[in-house]
């Protein structure tokens, strides 16, 4: 099929989404960003025959894949995630499939996610139990198609590229805030680390928790609940030279 060459807005970004499968490789590029409505950008699927040998019909697909690339230029590639079906022969095409797609990604520094069909269900419809005929609906409702794109396979990819869209960034900006916000504060791994963390914690309570402690039940009570207030301080103001981020 003829892929549409495009260039890529710089303020937006734009997606590839793979519905990975060894006869039907779905493939679907949109873009959208902080607003502005989504666009679709091209869609397709590419197709090996039955009669072809395996290792051709992969071939085949990374190089389609590599087209697709090519031409759209995406800044992130979005694959569902396989799991294992009572068909092992399609499943492994399927898992092979998936796999040509992140190792075109890799190859060119582009990002990948992997969704699973409830994920991208439920970003795309509103419920993780829609059918094929439900998410090709909201695709084209989403899109502002006058039909869903045909077949279900690129109906999928195009879901893919749209629940990455919504879900993919909000999770990247998570994992950044929380990368940014353990820098430079690690975790105790040590009872010296822990000593370190909390300066407030008396002897006695190290020693207790390695075991080494001859406290009653009620002596411990009553010093644990002497400690209460300290703790309080000490989450409030964050003193401790590396607060854990568990506190």
């Amino acid at each position: 099929m003829s892929i549409p060459k495009s260039t890529p807005d710089p303020r937006v970004t734009r997606v590839m989404g793979v519905d990975p499968g060894l006869t039907r490789c779905g493939v679907g590029v949109v873009e959208g960003g902080l607003g502005s409505p989504l666009k679709l950008i091209a869609v397709g699927v590419i197709r090996t025959p039955a009669d072809l040998d395996h290792a051709h019909r992969l071939l085949r697909i990374h190089d389609g894949l590599e087209e697709w690339r090519d031409h759209t230029r995406p800044d992130a590639v979005a694959v569902e995630k396989v799991f294992a079906q009572h068909n092992r022969n399609t499943v492994t095409g399927t898992a092979q499939a998936a796999g040509m797609a992140m190792m075109i990604a890799a190859r060119h520094g582009l990002p990948v996610a992997l969704h699973t069909p409830s994920e991208v269900k439920a970003a795309i419809s509103g419920s993780g139990r829609a059918d094929k005929a439900q998410v090709g609906f909201m695709v084209a409702r989403v899109l502002r198609l006058s039909a869903p794109p045909k077949p279900a396979d690129a109906a999928d990819a195009v879901a893919l590229a749209i629940c990455h869209l919504w879900r993919g960034g909000a999770a990247r900006r998570i994992e950044a805030a929380v990368a940014t916000q353990r820098r430079g504060r690690p975790v105790p791994r040590s009872w010296k680390d822990l000593a370190r963390c909390f300066p407030l914690f008396p002897a006695w309570f190290v020693q207790l928790a390695r075991g080494g402690s001859s406290l009653t039940i009620m002596g411990l009570v009553s010093r644990c609940c002497a400690l209460l207030p300290q703790l309080r301080v000490l989450a409030s103001t964050k003193i401790c030279p590396c607060t854990p981020p568990w506190l």
